[in-house]
């Protein structure tokens, strides 16, 4: 995406003008009527094309490696500390999986440290891994804010610090430092998801957006979705429901039981910040009537974990999700830090949004773009 400083500055604009009222566990509904039976046709043609061609683009999993065919050759010898928000998240599993794959291939050394999901665990282990003095950390999906005075302990150290969703942005970071941190670009994950619930609907829907406004990570990405879907003026927003990812499986079934009884047939598409939201909606939307391969159809602009793939494959409750490529994305982690201790920049890639649908879902439970591998292995001369 060109020119993403102007691009964020004005999205966040928009953000800072509709978030006034929002508070946490709040929902906010839509002023404007929808009828419950949509026009034939889009109200927005330019917006509905230029949806259409993101969205099959985006759907190819063929689609050829775009990322590093060049650099050093594998330095030998290096222990690597992988420390993990939780252990329990799929996202930040599913990296230091790849992590443990390719630490394996290259000849390192990894552990893995749990921080149980706790600001004060996190803290212990990050502790823990600057004290057994790594060639390299993994920061495996927490906020190095949390954590300034290991980071700092770790800088002043001269360990490299890799994050995995670490900080919003993918590349170096300077404050915090990090030599990378490897994650897709939000806005592309969050235009591609309401894209695709413009493309799918034709430019006409009815949508809820659940987010958890307490992380301004994920706040910023529904506001994003926002954004998007207010290109075609025939999609309706009719509730932003902020449900804490921390409360989901005890809030998610009564805010949908009240949200069939508000807008009925009219809600025809939900969009979420992590795909969890649709495990602990499914029952109530089941409760309400609601077929699994039927309206609202549901995407996660979330890491794509196995148990949504598995809805999507059996057509329960949710229809799309746009997946980190976890196990990519562990490979990457080990060839940035490969890259920090040959004394060289960080490659600058960042992976490409990909959407996993009941068209191309197959029979996988996570998605990894082909060749990766192959390509990392001839980089580091493996």
């Amino acid at each position: 995406m060109r020119n993403r400083g102007a691009y964020v500055a004005v999205l966040l604009s928009v953000a800072a003008a509709t978030l006034a009222g929002c508070s946490r566990g709040s929902s906010t509904s839509s002023s404007s009527p929808v009828s419950s039976s949509s026009p034939a046709a889009s109200g927005c043609p330019a917006a509905l094309a230029t949806a259409k061609q993101a969205v099959q683009q985006a759907q190819d999993v063929n689609a050829p490696w775009t990322g590093p065919i060049t650099g050093p050759k594998a330095v030998a010898g290096r222990t690597v500390v992988y420390v993990a928000q939780t252990m329990t998240n799929p996202g930040v599993a599913g990296a230091a999986k790849g992590v443990q794959d390719a630490a394996q291939t290259i000849g390192w050394n990894v552990r893995v440290i749990d921080g149980q999901g706790t600001p004060a665990g996190i803290q212990a282990a990050f502790s823990q891994a600057v004290a057994l003095k790594p060639s390299g950390i993994v920061l495996g999906g927490f906020d190095p804010n949390a954590t300034a005075q290991q980071v700092a302990q770790a800088n002043d150290a001269g360990i490299p610090l890799v994050g995995w969703h670490a900080v919003a942005k993918p590349g170096p970071s300077e404050s915090p430092k990090l030599f990378s941190n490897v994650t897709t670009w939000v806005e592309d994950v969050a235009k591609i998801s309401a894209d695709w619930i413009i493309a799918r609907s034709n430019g006409n829907a009815g949508v809820v957006i659940f987010t958890d406004s307490s992380i301004p990570f994920a706040e910023n990405k529904s506001q994003l979705i926002k954004s998007e879907l207010a290109t075609c003026s025939t999609v309706k927003l009719l509730s932003y429901e902020n449900i804490p990812i921390s409360d989901a499986s005890s809030r998610t079934p009564q805010q949908v039981s009240s949200l069939l009884s508000r807008f009925g047939d009219q809600w025809t598409y939900s969009d979420a910040i992590n795909d969890l939201y649709f495990a602990d909606a499914a029952a109530a939307l089941r409760s309400g009537g609601k077929k699994g391969d039927a309206a609202p159809f549901n995407i996660g602009a979330g890491d794509g974990d196995p148990s949504a793939f598995q809805r999507i494959r059996d057509k329960q409750h949710q229809s799309a999700t746009v997946p980190e490529p976890l196990g990519a994305q562990g490979w990457q982690i080990v060839d940035e830090l490969n890259r920090a201790f040959a004394g060289q920049k960080a490659s600058g890639f960042v992976a490409p949004v990909h959407l996993t649908t009941t068209e191309n879902v197959g029979d996988t439970s996570s998605w990894d773009p082909r060749g990766y591998r192959e390509a990392y292995q001839a980089v580091w001369g493996k």
